[in-house]
C-alpha cells in the first residue's frame, strides 16, 4: 500500500500549450512524465510504476521463447560498416567520437551487435536455434519529436534476434513471436491488429506490425470488416474495378495536342473533357543509393514513376524498389532527362534502364496502367500533350510494380468489400531478415554435413512506451481529454482508496482496513490519504489512470462503500468485504494470462 499523501504525484489541471494528442496531455496532466529536451522525457513515479508493469509482461513472455541480454548502447563505428549500416542510416543516427578521436554511435538498433556475438560464439548447427532479447535504451535523432511519447530521440525497446539454419527453422521461430507478441498486447488490454508492412532500413522479406487504431497514429491502414485482411499503407494493395479507356483518334499512334497553360491532372481533363484515371501522372525523382551500389549504379540515379491520374504514388514502396532515399528531380534533371518543363513531362522519349540493377534512369510503370489504351500524357514539349498513348507498345518502362497508395473504398484483394483506411499506432514489429546481417558480417556454421553455412536471421521490435501511450489513447475517458482509465495490468495501481474525509475518525479508519485487506489479496493499492477535498481527490484519481476507485463516505455508516469500475463506467454500492471480493475476483480474471496458442 502507497499513501498519496506521502508520494510525489505533481498533478495539472492545464496540459501545457504544446502538447498535441490526448495522451500526450494526460501523461503531464497526470504527472507520469516530464519533459526534459525536444523527444526527452524523465518517467516520474506512477509513469515509471506503468513502464516497468508493462517491461514485466513483456519479459516474461520473452522468457518462454528466448533468453535475455544486455547490450551496450554505445557501439563502434566498425560494427554498423561490416553490416553496411553506417551511411544507410543517415543523420536518424547519433553519433559521436571519443578522446582518440574513434567514431561511435548510439544504437538504434542491435541486429549488428547480435550479429557480431554469433558469428564469434555460434559454430555449429547443434547450437541453433537462438533467440536472444534485451529490454534496453534506444536512441535516433528525430527531425520532428512530437506527439509526446510517439515520437522521440530516446525510447525503450524490446529488441529479439533469432538465429536459425534454415528457411524453416526461421519460420518456427517467427511465428514463436507472433504468438508471444499477441498475448503480451492482450495481457495489456490493448485491441490491437496484425497487418503487412515493410520491412524499411532493417531489410529482409517478410514483415508483420502490430497497430492499434487511433486518430493520434501516423500510421494509415487499410483493413477489410469482412476478412482477416489488413496492410500498412506501404503494403497494401487493393483489387481496383476496370476502367473504360478512351477510344482511339486517328491512326491510333500518339498525337499531339495543343493544351496552351494546361498543367495539372485536372486542368488537362477539364480542357480535353476526359477523366484523371484516362491520364498518365508522371513524377521524377533523385535516388541517392548506398554505397554498395556506387560501383555498378553511382552514387545516384533518375527515377520516373508513371502513376494513374487520380492516384497518389506510395514513396514507401518506391524506395523500396529504388533501393536508396528518393528527393524530387531537381530543375536542370528534369531538363536533361525530360527536356521539357514540369507539367508537359511523359513517357516518350525517355530512355528507361533495361534492368533495375543496370545502370540508367529506372522507369516504373504502376501496375494500375498496365494493359491500359489510348491515355493522355504529357508530350515533353511546352503546351501540348499526347492523345493515344498506350504503356509498353509506345514506351518501354524498365518494370512494372505497385507503387501507389490504396484508396478508402477499394475493393479488398481477397474478397472485394470496400476497404477502410484508418490511423494507428505501431507497438510492436516482426521481421524475417534473411541473411542480410550474417552473409555481411561474416557469421557461419557447420551444418549436419559439415559444410559452412550462414545462419538465417529474424528481427523482432516492442515499443515499450508505445504500448502506454496506445492504451491511453484507446481509453473511452481519454475521449474528453480529460482523463483515462489503463488495464489493471499496466496501471500504477489496481485500486485507489478514497477517504473523503481524512477528518473523519470513522472514515480514515474504514479507509486504511479496507487498503490493508486490498493488499493482502495482493493487490496494489494507493490509499488517497490527503487533506484535500472530495472533488479534487476524484478528479484527481481519474486523472492518474486508475481502473478502480473505492470512495470511502458517510455510508460507511451503514457499512457501504462506493466502488467505481472506470473501465465499463459502472458504479456499486458494496460492503467493505464485498469490494474487496468484487476487485480481487475482478482483477484476476481480467489479468489472467491467455491461453497457450
Amino acid at each position: 500500500m502507497h499513501r498519496w499523501s506521502s508520494l510525489f504525484i505533481p498533478t495539472l489541471r492545464e496540459a501545457p500549450a504544446d502538447a498535441e494528442v490526448a495522451s500526450h496531455k494526460l501523461l503531464l496532466r497526470a504527472g507520469y512524465v516530464r519533459q526534459l529536451g525536444a523527444g526527452i522525457y524523465s518517467y516520474l513515479f506512477l509513469g515509471n510504476r506503468s513502464v516497468n508493469k508493462i517491461v514485466a509482461i513483456v519479459r516474461q513472455e520473452m522468457d518462454r521463447i528466448g533468453q535475455e541480454f544486455l547490450l551496450p548502447a554505445l557501439n563502434p563505428k566498425e560494427v554498423w560498416e561490416a553490416s553496411g549500416r553506417w551511411s544507410v542510416m543517415g543523420d536518424n543516427m547519433f553519433r559521436l567520437k571519443d578522446r582518440k578521436g574513434a567514431e561511435l554511435c548510439l544504437a538504434m538498433t542491435h541486429e549488428e551487435v547480435m550479429t557480431d556475438i554469433a558469428r564469434k560464439e555460434l559454430r555449429s548447427y547443434k547450437q541453433l536455434p537462438q533467440i536472444w532479447y534485451q529490454i534496453q535504451t534506444k536512441f535516433r535523432d528525430e527531425p520532428r519529436p512530437k506527439s509526446g511519447l510517439l515520437r522521440v530521440r530516446q525510447f525503450i525497446m524490446k529488441d529479439a534476434y533469432s538465429f536459425d539454419i534454415d528457411e524453416a527453422g526461421l519460420d518456427l521461430s517467427y511465428n514463436k513471436h507472433d504468438h508471444a507478441y499477441r498475448r503480451i498486447f492482450s495481457r495489456c488490454g490493448l485491441s490491437f491488429v496484425a497487418v503487412e508492412a515493410d520491412s524499411g532500413a532493417m531489410g529482409g522479406s517478410a514483415s508483420q506490425e502490430f497497430m492499434v487504431y487511433t486518430d493520434a497514429g501516423e500510421d494509415l491502414i487499410a483493413s477489410c470488416p469482412t476478412c482477416s485482411y489488413a496492410a500498412n499503407l506501404e503494403k497494401a494493395t487493393s483489387r481496383l474495378a476496370p476502367v473504360q479507356d478512351l477510344a482511339p483518334t486517328g491512326d491510333g499512334l500518339p498525337a499531339l495536342v495543343h493544351t496552351p497553360g494546361q498543367r495539372t491532372i485536372d486542368e488537362v481533363g477539364a480542357f480535353l473533357n476526359t477523366q484523371p484515371h484516362h491520364q498518365i501522372k508522371t513524377m521524377a525523382y533523385i535516388a541517392d543509393l548506398p554505397e554498395a551500389d556506387h560501383a555498378k549504379l553511382g552514387k545516384s540515379r533518375p527515377v520516373i514513376v508513371f502513376l494513374r491520374g487520380d492516384h497518389s504514388l506510395n514513396e514507401a514502396k518506391l524506395s523500396a524498389i529504388s533501393g536508396g532515399e528518393l528527393r524530387p528531380m531537381p530543375p536542370e534533371e528534369l531538363a536533361t532527362t525530360f527536356n521539357a518543363p514540369a507539367g508537359y513531362l511523359g513517357p516518350i522519349g525517355v530512355t528507361a534502364a533495361p534492368h533495375p540493377k543496370k545502370p540508367g534512369t529506372l522507369v516504373i510503370l504502376d501496375a494500375a496502367l498496365e494493359g491500359r489504351t489510348n491515355l493522355i500524357a504529357g508530350a515533353n514539349k511546352e503546351e501540348y500533350h499526347l492523345r493515344n498513348v498506350t504503356p509498353t507498345r509506345d514506351f518501354k518502362p524498365t518494370l512494372v510494380a505497385d507503387v501507389r497508395n490504396v484508396n478508402e473504398g477499394e475493393p479488398c484483394p481477397t474478397d472485394d468489400s470496400p476497404l477502410r483506411l484508418g490511423k494507428a499506432v505501431e507497438i510492436g514489429h516482426i521481421f524475417k531478415l534473411g541473411r542480410k546481417y550474417t552473409a555481411s558480417m561474416g557469421a557461419s556454421v557447420l551444418n549436419r554435413d559439415g559444410k559452412e553455412v550462414t545462419p538465417i536471421m529474424g528481427s523482432y521490435g516492442i515499443g515499450i512506451e508505445r504500448i502506454l501511450t496506445a492504451a491511453i489513447e484507446t481509453s473511452a475517458a481519454a475521449n474528453d481529454g480529460s482523463a483515462y482509465a489503463l488495464h489493471p495490468a499496466i496501471a500504477p495501481f489496481h485500486v485507489v482508496v478514497t477517504i473523503t474525509n481524512i477528518k473523519d475518525a470513522d472514515l480514515l479508519n474504514a479507509g486504511e482496513k479496507i487498503a490493508e485487506n486490498l493488499t493482502g489479496a495482493g493487490l496494489d493499492v494507493l490509499l488517497d490519504d490527503r487533506d484535500e477535498r472530495a472533488g479534487v481527490k476524484f478528479k484527481d484519481a481519474d486523472l492518474i489512470g486508475i481502473p478502480f476507485r473505492i470512495n470511502i463516505g458517510r455510508g460507511i455508516a451503514e457499512n457501504k462503500v462506493e466502488l467505481v469500475d472506470r473501465l465499463t463506467n459502472q458504479t456499486h454500492n458494496l460492503s467493505p468485504a464485498e469490494a474487496v471480493q468484487h476487485l480481487t475476483t475482478n482483477i484476476a480474471s481480467l489479468c489472467a494470462l491467455p491461453s497457450n496458442n
